[in-house]
Formats: C-alpha cells, sequence, structure tokens
C-alpha cells in the first residue's frame, strides 16, 4: 500500500499494488518545474525489504518528489521501522539523493517543511547559477556496436553540435548494442540515464540516433525530462543560422517533414473531438486537423522554393556565360572553408569555430593579373549519417557545385578523425551525384600537425598542404 500525501498532510492518492511493486499513476498535474520539488512525498510499505529499493529512489529523482519513505513490518506484521530519502541539491556524486537514517515507527523525525524548504531553496541556486551562465546542459547518449574509438568519435561530434547549440555537454552515455526499433533502450536503462542526467545538474538528453516516432513515445512515456535528437539539434542550428529565404524556406520544410509523423507524441489534448452543425459523426480530430495544416504548409513551401530555384538557375546561367571557370570549396563542417573564401577573395564571410557557421551559399570572384577571373563558392560543411530530410535543406547549397569546373576538398588534418570526415564527404557526394566532378585535396591547419605527418599525408592524397 502506498500514500502521496501533500505538504498540508492531505491524502493525494491510496495505491493499492501486488506483494512485489506498486504504481505510481501519472503526476503531470502536480507541481513541478525547474528549482521546485513535486510537493507530494510517498508512504508505502515495504513486505520483504528491509531497506529502500533502486525502484523507490529512481522514483524520487523521476518525479523529484520531496521525499520517499518505506515502513518495514516487523515479525508480528505490526509497523517496525522507517527508510527514507530526500534529494540532494548539493549531490555531487552519481546519485542524486541522500538516504536518511533509519528510524523506529511511527518517529519520522521532525522539521518536514523546514528541511523541504532549505532543499528547494538550494536547487533554485543551482538553476540561478546555470542562468547566469545562459546555457542549457545536457547528457550524451550513443547506442550502438560501433567499435568505442567510432562511437567516442561521433559522441565528440555530438558535444560541438551541442555547443554550437549553446548546450553544454555535462556527461555521456554510451550503450552497447542496437537500438530497439520500438523502444530503443530498455525501461530499466532509461531510467537509469535520467537519475544520472539529474545527479550532473543535466537539463536534457541528447540521442545520437535520430528516434523514430516509436522510440520517441517510448522515452517519453519514462520520463519527463526534455529529450532531442540528433536530427532535431542540426534542424536547431540549421534554423537558427540561415539568413536567406531559400535557406529559412528550406529549414522549415525539413522541420515539418520530422514533426508530421511524431505529432500528437505526449498530449493528452489530443483525443478532443471537433464537429460543424449539420455535420454527421464527430468531425475531425484535432491531430487530424493540424496534420492537414502541416501537409498544406509542405506543399505551400515546396511551390515557393521551385519559384526560387528558378531564379537561382538564371543566375548559375549568366555566371556560366561569363566564361569564368567556377571553383566550389567543400569539406567536412569546421574545417575551415569560409576562412579560405576570406583569405583568397578578401571578404568578411562570417568565421567561427563552431559547427554550421554557413548555411547560405556565398560566391566570390577572384581577380588575378592577366585579367584572369575565378568565381568561387563557399558551401555549407558536410556531416556524417545525414537523414534525406535534412540533405533537401542543403539542397540550394549544394545546386551550387553542379556547375563547378573544380572542387577544392578542404580537410581539417589536426582533426584525429579527419579520415573519417573525407570519407563522409566522398559518400554525400555519391549520394547526391557530384562525385565525377575534378578535386583537389587541401590539407588545412598544417600549422597544428607534425611537419612529417603533413608531408606524408600530401603524398599520399597528393594534396596542397596550407595553415
Amino acid at each position: 500500500m502506498a500514500l502521496l500525501i501533500d505538504r498540508h498532510g492531505r491524502v493525494e492518492y491510496v495505491i493499492a499494488g501486488d506483494q512485489s511493486q506498486i504504481v505510481i499513476p501519472s503526476l503531470n498535474r502536480a507541481r513541478a518545474g525547474s528549482g521546485r520539488l513535486r510537493g507530494l512525498r510517498l508512504i508505502h510499505t515495504h513486505l520483504k525489504n528491509d531497506e529502500l529499493s533502486k525502484e523507490d529512489l529512481t522514483d524520487l529523482a523521476m518525479l523529484r518528489l520531496d521525499a520517499v519513505v518505506a515502513i518495514v513490518a516487523g515479525p508480528d506484521g505490526l509497523p517496525s521501522v522507517s527508510y527514507s530519502a530526500h534529494l540532494n541539491p548539493l549531490a555531487v556524486e552519481k546519485e542524486p539523493w541522500k538516504i536518511l537514517e533509519p528510524k523506529r515507527y511511527p518517529d519520522f523525525g521532525s522539521g518536514f517543511m523546514e528541511l523541504i524548504g532549505s532543499l528547494e531553496s538550494g536547487f533554485a541556486r543551482k538553476d540561478t547559477r546555470k542562468e547566469e551562465k545562459g546555457t542549457l546542459r545536457a547528457t550524451m547518449a550513443h547506442i550502438s556496436n560501433l567499435p568505442r574509438s567510432e562511437a567516442t568519435r561521433r559522441l565528440d561530434e555530438l558535444s560541438e553540435l551541442a555547443r554550437t547549440e549553446g548546450i553544454i555537454a555535462v556527461d555521456r552515455a554510451m550503450f552497447r548494442g542496437d537500438p530497439n526499433p520500438q523502444s530503443l533502450l530498455g525501461s530499466g536503462r532509461v531510467k537509469d540515464l535520467v537519475v544520472r542526467s539529474l545527479a550532473v545538474g543535466a537539463d536534457m538528453i541528447l540521442f545520437d540516433q535520430e528516434l523514430t516516432p516509436a522510440q520517441a513515445k517510448w522515452v517519453g512515456a519514462i520520463t519527463d525530462m526534455p529529450i532531442l535528437d540528433r536530427t532535431q539539434l542540426i534542424l536547431r542550428i540549421f534554423g537558427r543560422r540561415a539568413h536567406s529565404a531559400d535557406g529559412k524556406l528550406r529549414v522549415e520544410l525539413a522541420r515539418l517533414k520530422y514533426a508530421l509523423p511524431r505529432l500528437g507524441l505526449k498530449d493528452d489534448a489530443l483525443s478532443r473531438i471537433r464537429g460543424g452543425i449539420g455535420l454527421k459523426g464527430p468531425g475531425e480530430t484535432s491531430m487530424e486537423i493540424s496534420r492537414r495544416r502541416i501537409k498544406d504548409k509542405i506543399i505551400g513551401i515546396q511551390e515557393k522554393l521551385a519559384r526560387l530555384g528558378h531564379g537561382r538557375e538564371q543566375r548559375r546561367s549568366k555566371r556560366k556565360k561569363s566564361g569564368a571557370p567556377q571553383i566550389a570549396v567543400i569539406g567536412y563542417t569546421n574545417a575551415g572553408k569560409s576562412t579560405l573564401l576570406n583569405a583568397l577573395t578578401g571578404s568578411d564571410a562570417l568565421v567561427e569555430d563552431k559547427l554550421f557557421a554557413t548555411l547560405d551559399p556565398m560566391s566570390r570572384r577572384i581577380r588575378r593579373p592577366r585579367k584572369l577571373e575565378v568565381i568561387l563558392s563557399d558551401t555549407v560543411g558536410f556531416i556524417s549519417d545525414l537523414p534525406d530530410d535534412l540533405l533537401a535543406a542543403f539542397r540550394s547549397t549544394l545546386e551550387e557545385l553542379r556547375d563547378a569546373d573544380m572542387l577544392i576538398h578542404l580537410v581539417d588534418v589536426c582533426d584525429p578523425t579527419f579520415e573519417n570526415a573525407m570519407k563522409a564527404v566522398q559518400e554525400l557526394l555519391e549520394r547526391i551525384g557530384l562525385d565525377k566532378i575534378p578535386r583537389k585535396i587541401v590539407l588545412n591547419k598544417i600549422d597544428m600537425a607534425t611537419p612529417d605527418i603533413v608531408e606524408n599525408l600530401a603524398a599520399r592524397y597528393g594534396a596542397i598542404p596550407i595553415s
């Protein structure tokens, strides 16, 4: 048996379970939020165990309960000892709770409200410090059978993506095995991940995979903690970085296509029925209306993009008629492409040590002696495992490559995983049918690499080393 009791001593819930467990109902409407506890304490019986179980402590952390108390039955069947715990804002270990000394029933101790007040003050101070830094904190999670070195590289890249969006990676979790198509991970492993995230003060969990609608629904049913996958994170970066009309529309199109199959996740209000006077039947559900509106928006954006694409085609045709050779700079994100464009053309393209600093295409002329002119184009950085909908967001930039006479493939030679980056660029070029254009590899940032290694790499790839 269990009781959920509020801070005025009122019993909000009475829960009956079996000999092994109780099931706590949904507490979505109960008081909770940043810097606050739920306002409910759980008091329940233990028939066999004489201490708080892992499930007790997990529920305490995930539901942000004021406290959890287990009352143990003695040999005579009457209450004998109580075990209790509360969350700890000063926790620095992997567990975000503090387990108190056991007490003889019915002595639960004194000063409960004072304790809760001090705990919430501690959580509020912790949140204020995070707000002053102006950043969110996240746990990075990766699930695969990849070698550990490759999984680490993927998490490094996810951390860089998060940094670009102003999110600090405070913890990493790697799980061996293929993600389950329906549940991603077992409920126990998801709960452990959530508790671990709470312990390090994370605000959200970032998954390195793109979650399917079924997986997102499964994880969302277990935790109220915000979750993002790799695709959502890149979409957020794109949405912030795109400035041209075409770029903004492409990002919005990718966002809508991503959202459409996930419509209604964790939304209890979508069962409401809407009908009209004189209509037979219940009418359309709110979800169906939202789905139809998204589809209409997608069609409208595609029509606008078709008109903008016609204008780009005319501009490219004019450049081609000028007879000037066209060269495009490609490479993995943050390899230094915009810096190279600025150095060669005297431009002032945005340069930042962040992923996807450039989203909108930029072309500039290089004028050399004897009236030689070359048109140089900067492109968006490539990235591995780009989903098809996100690849469409690149389309306007990648169209600039089709008329290129040559590609400069810029490689960050000081990146220990640069060969993986080169492979990702090659695979993406093959996906869009541009792998036949002549290409010259340029090794960048050689000032940060060992000269002998640079010399060997330049010979191996027939590359030009620069800084």
